[in-house]
């Protein structure tokens, strides 16, 4: 958002691992607009001006196969990171005109989350 980017997307994922509690460095971000997606490749592709100091540099990359709102909701609606022992903060999120907005509810049963056969933040 500091970079002008409010209001020029509508999903928002940063995969957190359940164990650690830590980002794992890369999210999932739907623009708007192709425009708007340009010009935020154009912006962030090398970003390194973090808030905390870090050797770190953005790399942008277009996701497959999942592009757009309605495919980023279809794949994750039915997630295990919707699942209601889920926190907030784990899963994605919506945004219209730069304010959140609900996730639409499930279609069927979700599972609790599970890594290998061990049953996570249950």
């Amino acid at each position: 958002d500091s970079e002008g980017f409010v209001g020029k997307y509508d999903f928002f994922y940063l995969p957190i691992d359940f164990r650690t509690h830590a980002a794992l460095g890369y999210a999932f971000i739907n623009l708007v607009s192709p425009k708007d997606a340009n010009v935020f490749f154009c912006c962030l592709n090398g970003f390194s001006r973090w808030s905390l100091p870090s050797y770190k540099v953005c790399q942008v990359a277009w996701s497959c196969p999942h592009q757009g709102f309605e495919s980023h909701i279809a794949r994750y609606r039915n997630s295990p990171l919707m699942h209601g022992a889920v926190p907030d903060l784990y899963r994605p999120v919506l945004f219209c005109d730069g304010l959140r907005i609900p996730f639409p509810p499930p279609t069927k049963r979700v599972k609790a989350p599970r890594q290998g056969t061990e049953r996570m933040l249950v």
